[in-house]
Protein backbone atom coordinates (compact mmCIF):
# COMPACT_ATOMS: atom_id res chain seq x y z
CA UNK A 1 0.00 0.00 0.00
CA UNK A 2 1.47 3.44 -0.69
CA UNK A 3 1.71 5.52 2.03
CA UNK A 4 3.47 8.62 0.36
CA UNK A 5 0.97 11.23 0.90
CA UNK A 6 -1.60 11.65 3.81
CA UNK A 7 -3.04 14.62 2.37
CA UNK A 8 -3.24 13.64 -1.07
CA UNK A 9 -6.96 14.42 -2.01
CA UNK A 10 -6.23 17.84 0.14
CA UNK A 11 -4.02 19.48 -2.28
CA UNK A 12 -2.12 21.00 0.92
CA UNK A 13 1.28 20.64 1.67
CA UNK A 14 3.04 17.83 3.53
CA UNK A 15 4.58 15.93 0.39
CA UNK A 16 8.12 16.79 1.04
CA UNK A 17 10.75 14.44 3.22
CA UNK A 18 8.49 11.73 2.70
CA UNK A 19 10.16 9.61 0.73
CA UNK A 20 12.22 7.94 3.05
CA UNK A 21 9.98 7.34 5.38
CA UNK A 22 7.76 5.59 2.55
CA UNK A 23 10.50 3.50 1.62
CA UNK A 24 10.53 2.09 5.04
CA UNK A 25 7.16 1.26 5.01
CA UNK A 26 7.19 -0.25 1.85
CA UNK A 27 10.09 -2.17 3.49
CA UNK A 28 8.42 -3.48 6.57
CA UNK A 29 5.40 -4.16 3.80
CA UNK A 30 7.55 -6.63 1.63
CA UNK A 31 8.31 -8.68 5.02
CA UNK A 32 4.62 -9.83 5.01
CA UNK A 33 4.34 -10.85 1.46
CA UNK A 34 4.36 -14.26 2.23
CA UNK A 35 1.33 -14.24 4.33
CA UNK A 36 -2.12 -14.17 2.28
CA UNK A 37 -4.06 -11.10 2.44
CA UNK A 38 -7.62 -9.76 1.58
CA UNK A 39 -8.48 -6.57 0.96
CA UNK A 40 -11.21 -4.20 2.47
CA UNK A 41 -11.75 -0.41 2.05
CA UNK A 42 -11.90 1.96 4.50
CA UNK A 43 -12.27 5.88 3.92
CA UNK A 44 -8.70 6.97 5.18
CA UNK A 45 -7.72 10.69 5.35
CA UNK A 46 -9.82 11.73 2.49
CA UNK A 47 -10.40 9.13 0.46
CA UNK A 48 -11.41 5.10 0.44
CA UNK A 49 -8.06 3.30 0.22
CA UNK A 50 -7.59 -0.91 0.28
CA UNK A 51 -6.30 -2.04 3.53
CA UNK A 52 -3.76 -5.59 3.38
CA UNK A 53 -5.12 -7.75 6.40
CA UNK A 54 -4.34 -11.03 7.02
CA UNK A 55 -6.41 -13.49 5.30
CA UNK A 56 -9.53 -14.53 7.92
CA UNK A 57 -10.07 -18.34 9.44
CA UNK A 58 -11.22 -19.30 12.66
CA UNK A 59 -7.79 -19.28 14.19
CA UNK A 60 -6.87 -16.37 12.39
CA UNK A 61 -9.67 -14.61 13.49
CA UNK A 62 -9.18 -15.05 16.91
CA UNK A 63 -5.62 -13.58 16.56
CA UNK A 64 -6.81 -9.97 14.84
CA UNK A 65 -9.32 -9.87 17.26
CA UNK A 66 -6.66 -10.07 19.89
CA UNK A 67 -4.37 -7.95 18.29
CA UNK A 68 -7.04 -5.35 17.36
CA UNK A 69 -5.25 -2.98 20.22
CA UNK A 70 -1.79 -3.18 18.77
CA UNK A 71 -3.33 -2.19 15.10
CA UNK A 72 -4.34 0.52 16.01
CA UNK A 73 -1.47 2.06 18.04
CA UNK A 74 0.54 0.92 14.82
CA UNK A 75 -1.67 2.77 12.49
CA UNK A 76 -2.46 5.58 14.94
CA UNK A 77 2.02 6.04 15.08
CA UNK A 78 1.93 5.25 10.88
CA UNK A 79 -0.27 8.60 10.65
CA UNK A 80 1.93 10.36 13.24
CA UNK A 81 4.95 9.09 11.26
CA UNK A 82 3.69 10.80 8.10
CA UNK A 83 2.95 14.30 9.68
CA UNK A 84 6.16 14.33 11.79
CA UNK A 85 8.48 12.67 8.41
CA UNK A 86 11.56 14.56 7.83
CA UNK A 87 10.38 17.72 10.36
CA UNK A 88 12.34 18.80 13.41
CA UNK A 89 11.57 18.17 16.84
CA UNK A 90 11.28 20.63 18.64
CA UNK A 91 10.64 22.22 22.64
CA UNK A 92 7.96 24.10 23.39
CA UNK A 93 6.42 26.05 26.18
CA UNK A 94 2.93 24.59 26.95
CA UNK A 95 1.46 27.64 27.91
CA UNK A 96 2.05 28.82 24.38
CA UNK A 97 -0.16 25.65 22.90
CA UNK A 98 -4.10 26.18 22.29
CA UNK A 99 -6.26 23.16 21.73
CA UNK A 100 -7.91 22.49 18.43
CA UNK A 101 -10.44 24.77 17.78
CA UNK A 102 -12.92 21.56 17.54
CA UNK A 103 -13.19 19.89 20.29
CA UNK A 104 -13.57 15.91 19.78
CA UNK A 105 -13.11 13.95 23.19
CA UNK A 106 -14.98 14.80 26.75
CA UNK A 107 -13.47 15.54 29.33
CA UNK A 108 -10.64 12.31 29.93
CA UNK A 109 -10.72 10.64 33.75
CA UNK A 110 -7.95 11.41 36.23
CA UNK A 111 -6.70 7.79 36.29
CA UNK A 112 -6.18 7.78 32.42
CA UNK A 113 -4.52 10.71 32.71
CA UNK A 114 -2.15 9.68 35.76
CA UNK A 115 -1.17 6.97 33.81
CA UNK A 116 0.10 9.27 30.99
CA UNK A 117 1.50 11.54 33.08
CA UNK A 118 3.87 8.68 35.37
CA UNK A 119 4.63 7.27 32.25
CA UNK A 120 5.98 10.71 30.70
CA UNK A 121 7.59 11.25 34.54
CA UNK A 122 9.73 8.11 34.04
CA UNK A 123 10.30 7.94 30.67
CA UNK A 124 9.99 10.79 28.84
CA UNK A 125 7.87 12.09 26.06
CA UNK A 126 8.78 9.54 23.19
CA UNK A 127 6.01 11.20 20.42
CA UNK A 128 5.79 14.71 19.44
CA UNK A 129 2.32 16.30 19.49
CA UNK A 130 1.99 17.68 16.02
CA UNK A 131 0.85 21.33 15.81
CA UNK A 132 0.62 24.73 13.61
CA UNK A 133 0.98 28.26 14.09
CA UNK A 134 -2.07 29.52 15.55
CA UNK A 135 -4.14 31.45 12.72
CA UNK A 136 -5.44 34.27 15.23
CA UNK A 137 -2.68 34.65 17.44
CA UNK A 138 1.11 35.38 16.97
CA UNK A 139 3.31 33.72 18.92
CA UNK A 140 1.11 30.88 19.83
CA UNK A 141 0.25 27.29 18.46
CA UNK A 142 -2.35 25.05 17.94
CA UNK A 143 -2.99 21.12 18.77
CA UNK A 144 -3.57 18.72 15.77
CA UNK A 145 -2.96 15.82 17.92
CA UNK A 146 -1.36 15.20 21.40
CA UNK A 147 -3.82 16.93 23.49
CA UNK A 148 -3.72 14.32 26.10
CA UNK A 149 0.24 14.42 26.07
CA UNK A 150 -0.22 18.25 26.26
CA UNK A 151 -2.01 17.70 29.67
CA UNK A 152 0.35 15.65 30.99
CA UNK A 153 3.53 17.33 30.28
CA UNK A 154 1.88 20.42 31.60
CA UNK A 155 1.20 19.39 34.89
CA UNK A 156 5.14 17.93 34.67
CA UNK A 157 6.28 21.54 34.54
CA UNK A 158 8.29 20.26 31.66
CA UNK A 159 8.57 21.97 27.90
CA UNK A 160 6.58 19.50 25.23
CA UNK A 161 7.91 18.08 22.27
CA UNK A 162 6.49 18.88 19.20
CA UNK A 163 6.63 19.24 15.42
CA UNK A 164 4.86 22.92 14.05
CA UNK A 165 3.49 22.53 10.22
CA UNK A 166 1.54 24.98 8.56
CA UNK A 167 -1.62 23.15 8.15
CA UNK A 168 -5.02 24.26 6.95
CA UNK A 169 -8.01 24.11 9.34
CA UNK A 170 -9.64 20.72 6.67
CA UNK A 171 -6.04 19.33 7.25
CA UNK A 172 -6.06 20.01 11.02
CA UNK A 173 -9.54 18.00 11.57
CA UNK A 174 -8.24 15.31 9.58
CA UNK A 175 -5.41 14.64 11.36
CA UNK A 176 -7.19 14.95 14.70
CA UNK A 177 -9.58 13.07 14.02
CA UNK A 178 -7.73 10.29 12.62
CA UNK A 179 -4.94 10.05 15.22
CA UNK A 180 -7.57 10.14 17.87
CA UNK A 181 -9.64 7.70 16.44
CA UNK A 182 -6.76 4.90 16.00
CA UNK A 183 -4.35 5.61 19.34
CA UNK A 184 -8.14 5.14 21.75
CA UNK A 185 -11.18 5.07 20.22
CA UNK A 186 -13.54 7.56 20.74
CA UNK A 187 -16.74 6.39 22.09
CA UNK A 188 -19.55 6.55 20.15
CA UNK A 189 -20.95 9.73 21.20
CA UNK A 190 -17.87 11.55 21.37
CA UNK A 191 -17.78 10.48 17.30
CA UNK A 192 -21.35 12.07 17.42
CA UNK A 193 -20.52 15.44 19.06
CA UNK A 194 -17.78 15.79 16.99
CA UNK A 195 -19.74 15.75 13.86
CA UNK A 196 -21.99 17.70 14.43
CA UNK A 197 -19.37 20.13 15.51
CA UNK A 198 -17.34 19.64 12.48
CA UNK A 199 -20.48 19.81 10.23
CA UNK A 200 -20.56 23.57 10.82
CA UNK A 201 -17.92 24.02 9.37
CA UNK A 202 -16.88 21.22 6.86
CA UNK A 203 -18.08 19.02 4.19
CA UNK A 204 -19.56 15.56 4.79
CA UNK A 205 -16.61 14.36 2.75
CA UNK A 206 -14.61 15.88 5.42
CA UNK A 207 -16.02 14.49 7.64
CA UNK A 208 -15.97 11.33 7.27
CA UNK A 209 -12.18 11.31 6.48
CA UNK A 210 -11.72 12.67 9.52
CA UNK A 211 -13.97 9.94 12.35
CA UNK A 212 -13.10 7.02 9.11
CA UNK A 213 -16.86 6.33 8.59
CA UNK A 214 -19.01 5.89 6.11
CA UNK A 215 -22.22 8.30 4.79
CA UNK A 216 -25.33 6.29 6.85
CA UNK A 217 -22.65 5.96 9.94
CA UNK A 218 -22.69 9.99 9.76
CA UNK A 219 -26.29 9.76 8.82
CA UNK A 220 -26.84 7.92 12.65
CA UNK A 221 -24.19 10.12 14.53
CA UNK A 222 -26.00 13.03 13.56
CA UNK A 223 -29.60 11.76 13.98
CA UNK A 224 -28.61 10.41 17.66
CA UNK A 225 -26.87 13.44 18.75
CA UNK A 226 -30.21 15.80 17.34
CA UNK A 227 -32.24 14.02 19.41
CA UNK A 228 -30.53 13.31 22.75
CA UNK A 229 -30.16 17.27 24.39
CA UNK A 230 -26.57 18.41 25.44
CA UNK A 231 -27.26 18.04 29.06
CA UNK A 232 -28.22 14.92 29.01
CA UNK A 233 -25.47 13.54 27.28
CA UNK A 234 -22.92 15.84 29.50
CA UNK A 235 -24.75 14.29 32.64
CA UNK A 236 -24.17 10.34 31.10
CA UNK A 237 -20.37 10.90 30.03
CA UNK A 238 -18.51 9.80 26.92
CA UNK A 239 -19.76 5.96 27.81
CA UNK A 240 -16.68 4.29 25.93
CA UNK A 241 -18.69 0.59 26.63
CA UNK A 242 -21.71 2.23 24.92
CA UNK A 243 -22.30 1.33 21.46
CA UNK A 244 -24.49 2.50 18.98
CA UNK A 245 -27.43 0.45 18.88
CA UNK A 246 -27.96 1.79 22.44
CA UNK A 247 -27.71 5.33 22.22
CA UNK A 248 -29.82 4.99 19.00
CA UNK A 249 -32.67 3.46 21.51
CA UNK A 250 -32.29 6.56 24.50
CA UNK A 251 -32.40 8.80 21.26
CA UNK A 252 -36.04 6.85 19.99
CA UNK A 253 -37.20 7.37 23.69
CA UNK A 254 -36.52 11.20 23.97
CA UNK A 255 -38.04 11.30 20.10
CA UNK A 256 -41.57 10.33 21.86
CA UNK A 257 -43.18 12.92 24.05
CA UNK A 258 -44.66 10.56 26.76
CA UNK A 259 -40.85 9.40 27.77
CA UNK A 260 -38.67 12.30 26.48
CA UNK A 261 -39.11 13.32 30.33
CA UNK A 262 -38.69 10.10 32.12
CA UNK A 263 -35.13 10.66 30.25
CA UNK A 264 -34.44 13.61 31.32
CA UNK A 265 -35.27 12.81 35.14
CA UNK A 266 -33.27 9.68 35.25
CA UNK A 267 -29.79 11.58 33.42
CA UNK A 268 -30.31 14.52 35.63
CA UNK A 269 -30.79 12.56 38.56
CA UNK A 270 -28.06 13.02 41.38
CA UNK A 271 -27.61 9.60 42.33
CA UNK A 272 -25.74 8.78 39.38
CA UNK A 273 -22.86 10.86 39.42
CA UNK A 274 -20.94 8.26 41.93
CA UNK A 275 -21.35 5.72 38.90
CA UNK A 276 -19.07 5.15 36.14
CA UNK A 277 -20.18 7.01 32.74
CA UNK A 278 -20.89 3.52 31.22
CA UNK A 279 -23.09 2.85 34.64
CA UNK A 280 -25.10 5.99 34.17
CA UNK A 281 -25.55 5.29 30.85
CA UNK A 282 -27.47 1.38 31.94
CA UNK A 283 -29.03 3.26 34.61
CA UNK A 284 -30.72 5.62 32.33
CA UNK A 285 -32.17 3.33 29.63
CA UNK A 286 -33.20 0.92 32.11
CA UNK A 287 -35.17 3.68 34.30
CA UNK A 288 -36.46 4.98 30.89
CA UNK A 289 -37.97 1.53 29.57
CA UNK A 290 -39.14 0.78 33.35
CA UNK A 291 -41.36 4.06 32.74
CA UNK A 292 -42.39 3.57 29.22
CA UNK A 293 -44.39 0.12 30.45
CA UNK A 294 -47.75 0.75 29.65
CA UNK A 295 -50.80 0.20 32.72
CA UNK A 296 -52.21 -3.07 32.22
CA UNK A 297 -54.59 -5.16 34.21
CA UNK A 298 -55.19 -9.29 33.73
CA UNK A 299 -57.63 -11.70 35.33
CA UNK A 300 -56.33 -14.80 36.03
CA UNK A 301 -59.23 -17.83 35.89
CA UNK A 302 -59.19 -21.29 37.26
CA UNK A 303 -60.27 -24.03 34.42
CA UNK A 304 -63.34 -24.17 36.08
CA UNK A 305 -63.85 -19.84 35.21
CA UNK A 306 -63.56 -19.27 38.63
CA UNK A 307 -61.38 -16.16 39.30
CA UNK A 308 -58.06 -16.60 40.93
CA UNK A 309 -56.35 -13.65 40.80
CA UNK A 310 -55.81 -9.83 39.28
CA UNK A 311 -52.28 -9.28 38.23
CA UNK A 312 -51.71 -4.78 37.04
CA UNK A 313 -48.92 -3.26 36.53
CA UNK A 314 -47.38 -0.25 34.89
CA UNK A 315 -44.15 1.79 34.94
CA UNK A 316 -43.53 1.60 38.62
CA UNK A 317 -45.29 -1.80 40.49
CA UNK A 318 -46.52 -4.93 39.64
CA UNK A 319 -49.57 -6.24 42.11
CA UNK A 320 -51.25 -9.56 42.07
CA UNK A 321 -54.36 -9.58 44.06
CA UNK A 322 -56.02 -12.14 45.31
CA UNK A 323 -59.95 -12.73 46.22
CA UNK A 324 -59.67 -15.04 49.38
CA UNK A 325 -62.60 -15.62 49.93
CA UNK A 326 -63.30 -17.10 46.33
CA UNK A 327 -59.74 -18.92 46.22
CA UNK A 328 -58.69 -19.47 49.81
CA UNK A 329 -56.68 -22.38 49.06
CA UNK A 330 -54.60 -20.72 46.00
CA UNK A 331 -53.98 -17.38 47.87
CA UNK A 332 -52.32 -19.35 50.57
CA UNK A 333 -50.07 -21.71 48.22
CA UNK A 334 -48.84 -17.97 46.64
CA UNK A 335 -48.08 -16.81 49.97
CA UNK A 336 -46.00 -19.73 51.21
CA UNK A 337 -44.07 -20.32 47.98
CA UNK A 338 -43.39 -16.02 47.58
CA UNK A 339 -40.00 -16.29 49.56
CA UNK A 340 -38.91 -19.57 47.72
CA UNK A 341 -39.50 -18.31 44.49
CA UNK A 342 -37.31 -15.01 45.23
CA UNK A 343 -34.27 -17.41 46.65
CA UNK A 344 -34.91 -19.14 43.77
CA UNK A 345 -34.43 -15.91 41.55
CA UNK A 346 -31.61 -15.00 43.43
CA UNK A 347 -29.51 -18.39 42.49
CA UNK A 348 -30.41 -18.02 38.91
CA UNK A 349 -29.26 -14.46 38.78
CA UNK A 350 -26.32 -13.88 36.58
CA UNK A 351 -23.15 -11.80 37.85
CA UNK A 352 -23.40 -8.30 37.96
CA UNK A 353 -21.01 -7.19 34.92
Amino acid sequence: MSRKALFTNLGGAGHANEGSSAAAGDAATASDAHRPTRLRTRPILGSPELLSEPATTPVGAIGQSLGEFNEKAKRAEEIERKLTAGQVIIELDPALIDPSFISDRMPSSAEGLADLKEAIREHGQFNPILVRPHPEKTGRFQVAFGHRRLRAVTSLGRPIKAVVRDLTDEQLVIAQGQENHERKDLSYIEKARFARRLEERFSRATIMAALSVYKSDLSNMLSVVSKIPEEIIDAIGPAPGIGRRSWIELADYLSKGETASAVRKAALDSDLAPLTSDERFKRVLASTKARSIPAQSENWRAASGEPLATVAQNAKRVSLTIDRQKAPEFANFVLNRLRDLYLEFEAGSPEPS
